[in-house]
């Protein structure tokens, strides 16, 4: 450490790390003027990204003088998670001026839409008939910076020296190799793979090559923004959803397994306890679904198994696109499914959201380990286990205790938002669908989100989808960082 250097601490040092992420936010937000540029339409619309874009990159760059010739030291006790809740907030807050300065969105509508986008949500109050394709690769580009996490994004320039903790408090468990910016291009070059793979298959089959774009990434982020205002529905055709589910499959499954099967390690891949759970969710609910789709559609056997498997993909997994016209229009035992499926959400580390697969698994284990425990001798003492990457790793009672914690966390959440939504008017069942997609990121709707749904039920998804995509820890230790922090004042 040079001695010479003025060193760095505290709120200056988290708002100088804030700096750069708010330039990496303004070029996302400048993104789509390649839209504008290749298509030679709607040029008009190119001051609603380059206004709020360079806006962003200037005040970034003037807080990253902050650090300019200075010794930085280590961030604070949870200065790292309240950086990342400041570096989403800001980020949903800048790319919501673009929707906005449109002048078809209001302040409120924007903040969803935005939400909704680096959320990987895919519930959407925008008209995808009318919109221009810069707002439509603009929503898809929202959902693949969101879902591989705007840490990991920045973190790929730059050593892992100071980005370990946020890459961490950000929800990722997978760095997959030792060097952190190294695991952060690979995760990045694996998604641009699928997604050049993913689009030039859709191609084939059909889409043009802007669709075809746009839904391998809302597919793989496990998003669900869709160019078409039927989802995938609009194009009729097996070999997309063949290919849409794949994606989908892709974007829930842990990196770490993708990895594995990479280098050919089959046994790690595939002899963990997630994997385990979905086939048996497989087995479990797709002759459900599948024989209540026939009690009420004309189709044959494959054909309602078809529509069956996409829509058990499609929630599972946590993306939202439909092959089906109104959920609303379905038994209420498929319906019930789906509720389930997107609550248990897709594997840990992924894209996906929800409760998450590890977590679900990890819960009935411990169910099982309580009862074992009560019938045996009490003298006995057993060591508990679960298969992880294809090892038998030991899971402590506080992993049990911090496990149990989160999922009663989330469930509350559920009921909590279910009850607003009900208190507009709309049936239970209803508003525990529409709530359950909003918390566990999927983007499936009864028909309650829409253009003219009330402020206040706008307002209670954009905090859902936000608290199912960061979780709630990073919100809880933030909002107490901040506050703590104010009393103390601290931060000015």
């Amino acid at each position: 450490m040079d001695p010479k250097k003025k060193i760095v601490s505290g709120y200056p040092l988290l708002f100088g790390y804030l700096g750069y992420f708010m330039m990496m936010i303004g070029l996302i937000i400048l993104l789509p003027l390649f839209a504008i540029f290749i298509y030679g339409e709607n040029v008009s619309e190119a001051k609603y990204f380059i206004v709020p874009g360079v806006s962003a990159i200037i005040i970034g760059y003037l807080l990253t003088q902050l650090l300019r010739n200075k010794e930085t030291s280590k961030l604070e006790r949870h200065q790292d998670v309240l950086l990342i809740f400041l570096v989403w907030v800001i980020a949903i807050v800048c790319s919501a001026f673009p929707f906005m300065f449109s002048g078809e969105y209001n302040f409120t509508q924007s903040i969803f839409e935005s939400t909704s986008g680096y959320t990987t949500t895919g519930l959407t109050v925008v008209d995808v008939t009318q919109a221009s394709k810069a707002f439509l690769l603009f929503r898809s580009l929202l959902q693949f910076f969101g879902g591989v996490g705007l840490v990991l994004v920045i973190t790929s320039a730059i050593s892992d020296k100071y980005g370990m903790r946020l890459y961490y408090a950000e929800g990722h468990n997978d760095k997959l190799l030792p060097n952190l910016a190294r695991s952060a291009r690979l995760i990045l070059s694996i998604y641009a793979i699928y997604i050049v793979i993913g689009s030039l298959l859709y191609s084939i089959f059909g889409m043009s090559i802007f669709d075809a774009f746009n839904h391998a990434i809302a597919s793989l982020s496990t998003g669900g923004f869709s160019t078409k205002a039927e989802s995938i529905g609009h194009y009729q055709s097996f070999p997309i959803e063949i290919i849409t589910m794949v994606l989908m499959l892709l974007g829930s499954t842990n990196l770490i397994i993708h990895l594995f099967i990479f280098k050919a390690k089959f046994k790690k891949a595939f002899h963990h306890i997630e994997v385990l759970l979905f086939f048996i969710l497989i087995i479990f609910f797709i002759p459900i679904i599948t024989s209540s789709m026939m009690s009420t559609n004309d189709g044959g056997f494959f054909q309602n198994l078809r529509v069956g498997l996409f829509q058990f993909l499609s929630a599972v997994t946590t993306t939202g696109f439909q092959t089906v016209d109104q959920f609303s229009g379905l038994p209420y035992l498929i319906n019930l499914c789906v509720i389930i499926l997107m609550i248990i959400g897709g594997g840990i580390g992924s894209t996906s959201g929800g409760i998450k697969q590890y977590r679900v698994a990890l819960s009935v284990k411990n169910l099982y380990w309580n009862i074992r425990d009560k019938m045996s001798h009490q003298r006995t003492i057993h060591t508990n286990y679960i298969k992880k990457y294809g090892k038998d790793v030991i899971v402590t009672a506080e992993d049990a205790q911090n496990n149990q914690s989160f999922i009663i966390m989330y469930i509350l959440t559920l009921v909590f938002g279910t009850l607003i939504f009900s208190s507009f008017g709309y049936t239970l069942e209803e508003s525990l669908f529409e709530f359950s997609s909003a918390l566990g990121t999927v983007g499936l709707s009864i028909g309650i989100i829409s253009y003219q749904s009330h402020p206040i039920i706008l307002w209670t998804t954009i905090v859902g989808m936000f608290i199912g995509r960061l979780e709630f820890y990073v919100l809880i230790i933030a909002m107490t960082k901040i506050g703590m922090d104010l009393s103390k004042r601290k931060v000015l």
